[in-house]
């Protein structure tokens, strides 16, 4: 089985983000940590996430995947953007260890003209300085569609990020499909030769979650546009296919696609039925 939801709005506090959920039917969700375009946190109450870990155990929850600001770059070509990314990914991780056995997902940034080496050399860099080895939280790279300067648009990238933290199973990746199918990966023709070469690449045990969305664009578009399970370029059997895929069960799958909130529980529980 795998565990299935959508980003919720953390404005009534997180406690509410577990009821809203259940409501749904889901048994997992992501949110913000700040403001997704501007960067703004909201304070967190310690009794309000404590209600919320009572309410994950009691409903039995999968893991949380929260997600970082879109304006968090830390491998922009701006010394300034780059110093306010870290300074937002020391914050969130610091209020992320109050849900401990969590992730935080986040997108590994646009090198902005210096290059895809130069780029990978400062997210590396922005994460050994903050990651330690007693931090109960999982970070997660996202699968980028390789849009302009994104970093992150092949497995090839991700690895090598990885692989100069040298944090061990706390640095893993949240597999988007949207994203990778817009990179160039056959998710929809060759789903087992995709994720034979993550596992190649960069291990499947370091896949650690799913954002679950079709895409409005062909294969190979490098454009990162979300369409709803089933109306997009990727299509519902392919969607139902990755779902059921041995190779990612047990993982969360967070749905972002464009919908309002009965098009989310329509999604999750069009999936629970494929699962049934």
């Amino acid at each position: 089985m795998i565990y299935i939801g959508c980003h919720l709005s953390v404005t009534d506090g997180y406690a509410a983000m577990g009821k809203t959920m259940s409501a749904f039917g889901g048994n997992t969700f992501a949110w913000f940590t700040r403001n997704p375009r501007g960067g703004k946190t909201k304070p967190v109450i310690p009794e309000d996430v404590e209600a919320l870990r009572e309410h994950l155990h009691k409903e039995g929850f999968g893991p949380l995947v929260a997600h970082g600001s879109y304006t968090m770059n830390l491998c922009s070509a701006k010394e300034e953007t780059r110093a306010n990314g870290l300074d937002m990914l020391t914050q969130d991780l610091a209020r992320m260890e109050l849900l401990p056995g969590n992730f935080y997902n986040f997108h590994p940034g646009a090198h902005t003209g210096q290059g895809t080496e130069t780029g990978i050399r400062q997210i590396a860099e922005a994460l050994r300085g903050v990651m330690h080895a007693d931090m109960q939280t999982t970070v997660l790279l996202e699968t980028m569609a390789g849009k302009g300067s994104e970093i992150g648009g092949s497995f090839e990238e991700l690895r090598e990020i990885i692989d100069r933290v040298d944090m061990g199973d706390r640095l893993g990746v949240c597999f988007d499909t949207c994203h990778t199918w817009d990179a160039g990966y056959d998710i929809v023709g060759d789903p087992d030769g995709v994720l034979t070469r993550f596992d190649e690449v960069i291990g499947l045990s370091r896949l650690k979650a799913v954002h679950f969305n079709d895409s409005k664009n062909e294969r190979g578009s490098h454009k990162d546009r979300h369409e709803k399970l089933g109306e997009g370029c990727i299509g519902m059997e392919a969607m139902k296919r990755l779902a059921l895929h041995p190779a990612l069960q047990g993982r969360p799958f967070i749905l972002e696609t464009p919908n309002d909130d009965e098009g989310y529980i329509r999604e999750i529980h069009t999936v629970l039925e494929w699962q049934a």
